[in-house]
């Protein structure tokens, strides 16, 4: 796997060929607008299998070494794993509704160039490893919709029904900002930030794949550097509201945005910039001082390919899009959380916007996981961190 751009951690992984004695390179999937994450082969040597976020999942194709031909495997959900087998390919798979669990997948498969010539085989499942578990809990429906984002341009996301659904009631909303910002909020199951545990507490979950999101083409992806908070706004607030016509279920009036990291950092630019949308907001981990941020995180190269250059070269491309230029606006409660070993972004940052609030008399509160990086990891902290964030939603959105 080879990326062309130094510096740009989300640049396309593309699959390069090295002859072995002439030492000639060339690039096999140069034509494919996908990242490949994972690249592997099958048990035999002949085909290469590869991940890649795919239009809101993480799917598996096989790639024809000489050629570059590509048959997709695994259409639908989240493929974590796969290793070789005979006359198939053993996968993790995962999905919004469900963990992962073991399935077979045949190698045949529709050639990607043909969208015509059928579909993939459906997996055949091999592990329930969950089932006394999940049998005893109801996991809660969800579909992908499209809408009109910034400029008319065609934007996904997904929608996850409130457990114990009734369509004559109307819920409210936990609004879930996915964070990279190059990354994808797919048809996957995560330890952290899972819809599901807010779906069974009876919230609608609304989750939208921006400009700048991954799995739909490297252009889409390049779009949100040097425009942190312009398109993707414009396609939260569009996305948003496309949900709220196409699920009368939703309860608009009644809905709480949240996201870490950068997703953090546009909880901090919402509050300022759509200040009047939300009943509450969560910001974990986000970006509150662009200049602060420069000059103390650990991956100096990251801000500088995002706004074309260290800070004190180009210091409007930070303070464009700075959070900290518009707390006179601010005026929702917001929950503040922050890692005491997060060295992307230091604590400071956290400290910032809780200060920034407190002084604005805004209902605030401060979580702070001492033991904690840039992730909530360890499993009685995440129990804590869902119960002080279900808390409140709660307080603000239940009636």
């Amino acid at each position: 796997l080879a990326q062309d751009r130094p510096g740009f951690e989300a640049d396309r992984f593309h699959i390069v060929i090295r002859d072995a004695q002439t030492g000639a390179k060339r690039s096999l999937t140069g034509d494919w607008d996908r990242s490949v994450s994972e690249l592997g082969r099958t048990l035999d040597g002949r085909t290469l299998l590869a991940s890649v976020d795919d239009v809101g999942q993480h799917a598996l194709y096989s790639v024809d070494p000489r050629t570059g031909a590509r048959r997709k495997l695994v259409a639908k959900g989240q493929v974590t794993g796969f290793a070789g087998a005979e006359d198939s390919v053993i996968v993790a798979l995962a999905s919004i509704g469900a963990p992962p669990d073991l399935y077979s997948v045949a190698l045949g498969g529709r050639d990607a160039s043909e969208p015509a010539a059928g579909v993939p085989d459906a997996p055949r499942r091999l592990t329930s490893i969950n089932a006394a578990r999940l049998d005893a809990r109801t996991m809660s429906r969800f579909e992908q919709f499209s809408f009109a984002g910034w400029h008319g341009q065609k934007v996904y996301g997904y929608v996850v029904w409130p457990y114990g659904f009734d369509p004559a009631r109307r819920y409210p909303i936990a609004f879930l900002i996915h964070g990279g910002p190059q990354s994808s909020m797919s048809n996957e199951w995560s330890y952290r930030w899972n819809p599901q545990v807010f779906a069974g507490a009876g919230y609608g979950v609304v989750l939208v794949d921006f400009h700048g999101s991954t799995g739909y083409g490297q252009a889409f992806t390049d779009s949100i550097s040097g425009d942190w908070g312009g398109k993707p706004l414009v396609d939260l607030q569009k996305g948003l509201a496309a949900a709220l016509a196409r699920y009368p279920w939703l309860d608009g009036n009644r809905a709480c945005a949240l996201g870490a990291s950068y997703g953090g950092f546009m909880i901090n630019w919402i509050a300022g910039r759509w200040p009047e949308r939300f009943r509450c907001l969560v910001s974990h981990d986000g970006v509150f001082d662009q200049r602060g941020t420069y000059y103390s995180t650990e991956e100096l190269w990251f801000p500088e390919w995002e706004f074309g250059g260290p800070y004190f070269s180009v210091p409007q491309n930070y303070e464009r899009f700075n959070p900290a230029n518009f707390v006179k606006a601010w005026r929702t409660p917001m929950l503040v959380i922050h890692g005491g070993r997060d060295y992307r972004l230091p604590l400071g940052q956290g400290l910032g916007v809780f200060t920034a609030l407190q002084r604005r008399g805004i209902e605030s509160r401060f979580l702070y996981f001492p033991d904690e990086n840039h992730w909530v990891l360890k499993p009685a902290n995440s129990i804590q961190w869902y119960d002080v964030v279900l808390g409140w939603l709660q307080e603000h959105l239940k009636e």
